[in-house]
């Protein structure tokens, strides 16, 4: 079962009233684990939810719509490619789903994050910005953004207290470039307790072996320490 939450997506993140889909009612939400769901670059909310079939049905999935419409989907922020692109658009964005998270938080027994593409620069920003508000993240074909400095990423407190970190992909994915890569992993490696695993033929996409690795990651650093 699916619940949507009210509200459209907005030219910029100052006015984000996000849209939710959610995989239980409300009414059995109270005290289970929250995992967060962020879909990649023109995709929507709907993009992850079915991946909700393939993890443990102990947790509550919410997938989270971005705030800003491209083409026929939305996304987090400007590419870096683009000319609009800055890492204060990138704090804008993730501010605003931390800001969210705040909200919802505390009817749940912890918070993990997943994020796909572009959704892992969410999920690893969210991170760097509360280095302790999640019990573990997994990141599937994506990358970590460079901070420039910026005082929104704790990296100092990240590496103190590392979190249990799922990076999975395929080195013959062409989305993401080798040197968003190459930053990507000298990062986790330094600043998580990270799980890395490599897939073969699955491109920028996801498949059942990932799944079920994420499945068992998931269980094993929230479930099995509840």
């Amino acid at each position: 079962m699916t619940e949507s939450a009210p509200g459209t997506a907005a030219p910029s993140t100052s006015s984000w009233d996000p849209v939710i889909l959610w995989s239980k009612p409300e009414s059995e939400r109270t005290g289970t684990p929250l995992l967060v769901l962020f879909h990649g670059y023109m995709a929507n909310e709907e993009d992850l939810m079915g991946l909700t079939d393939h993890l443990p049905a102990e947790f509550t999935v919410a997938s989270v719509r971005a705030p800003l419409a491209v083409g026929q989907g939305f996304s987090w922020f400007p590419l870096s490619r683009e000319d609009d692109y800055s890492v204060e658009r990138v704090v804008e964005s993730v501010g605003a789903v931390s800001a969210w998270l705040d909200t919802v938080r505390e009817a749940h027994s912890s918070v993990s994050i997943l994020g796909f593409s572009q959704g892992m620069g969410v999920a690893t920003s969210l991170l760097r910005h509360r280095p302790t508000d999640f019990a573990c993240v997994v990141g599937l074909s994506g990358f970590a953004v460079p901070s420039e400095g910026h005082p929104f990423f704790r990296d100092d407190d990240a590496a103190a207290t590392p979190v249990p970190f799922f990076w999975g992909r395929d080195q013959e994915d062409q989305v993401i470039t080798p040197e968003m890569i190459e930053f990507t992993h000298a990062w986790l490696v330094k600043h998580t307790k990270l799980t890395k695993i490599l897939y073969s033929n699955m491109f920028h996409s996801i498949n059942h072996r990932e799944l079920a690795h994420v499945r068992e990651f998931l269980s094993m650093t929230v479930l099995d320490r509840r």
